[in-house]
């Protein structure tokens, strides 16, 4: 995976670069220049505005097991360093695809996935993750900053819902996990795990029974008033789980299904206003 560090950076960033860079340059010292010798990343090398640190197997493993990845998966990283992650969901049985910039990583990508019997499951594609299509994707397993899930939360709004967004550690700004933990084991500083379910889209107005729901949405969050003739009640506890949606008004509990124009459960439906 790699760790993109772009803008501003905070103290421990910082400090994170410096020490990255430091072991980096111990180890390049250590290899030598040989121009005929095997690519090998180090921790903290630098490529076009990132820094890779790569994330421990063991949250790896943890990540797909809490995105519950199996065979009938399509997971996908964006800015997949040395394809660790795309290599242990093809593992799995899972298709995969890992989208890096660097080429040198894509091709160590491959050489580790032919190594690790998957070649046939887990492909590696040299390019840019913010231009990259994610809209087949079930999971995507990232390590990325805010700042870099900020400008793809549009598209990972886009996926199907019901798809996981399992991720080390960073979340875009405002979102709160569905599920959050630790790994287990041998993962240093990183051993937070975050996981989303991608929700449907419910912001607007809807007609409900005798009057007009409007609803507003941030990620799986639901505020919003239920108005009849004019007397407007708020909407509590509104959350999505996918297409899955739940919201108290004055009491009265609503547990239903969302699709584009439509939501419905036991004794209620709505219909979309334009």
């Amino acid at each position: 995976m790699t760790f993109l560090l772009r803008g501003r950076r905070s103290a421990s960033f910082f400090t994170l670069l410096c020490m990255c860079t430091a072991l980096g340059n111990t180890a390049r010292g250590a290899e030598g220049t040989t121009s005929d010798k095997p690519f090998e990343p180090t921790v903290g090398q630098a490529g076009r505005d990132v820094v890779w640190v790569p994330t421990p197997d063991v949250l790896v493993e943890k990540m797909l097991d809490v995105a519950k990845v199996t065979a009938q998966d399509f997971v996908m990283d964006l800015g997949s360093g040395d394809g660790r992650n795309i290599i242990a969901a093809a593992k799995r049985g899972a298709r995969a695809v890992g989208v890096e910039y660097n080429p040198d990583m894509v091709e160590l990508s491959r050489r580790n996935a032919e190594k690790a019997g998957v070649a046939d499951k887990a492909q590696f594609i040299e390019g840019d993750m913010y231009v990259a299509d994610i809209s087949k994707a079930t999971v995507l397993a990232l390590f990325l900053l805010p700042e870099n899930m900020n400008k793809l939360a549009d598209k990972f709004l886009a996926l199907k819902p019901g798809s996981r967004i399992v991720s080390n550690h960073f979340a875009a700004s405002g979102w709160e996990p569905d599920e959050s933990g630790r790994a287990e084991g041998d993962c240093g500083s990183w051993c937070s795990w975050l996981l989303f379910i991608v929700p449907a889209q419910a912001a607007g107005r809807w007609r409900l029974q005798k009057g007009e729901l409007e609803l507003e949405q941030k990620f799986q969050m639901l505020t919003g008033t239920y108005t009849v003739n004019g007397m407007s009640t708020p909407v509590e506890k509104g959350r999505l789980l996918g297409e899955q949606i739940t919201f108290n008004i004055g009491g009265t509990e609503y547990k239903g299904i969302v699709n584009t124009d439509a939501m419905a459960g036991a004794g209620w439906n709505a219909t979309r206003l334009r």
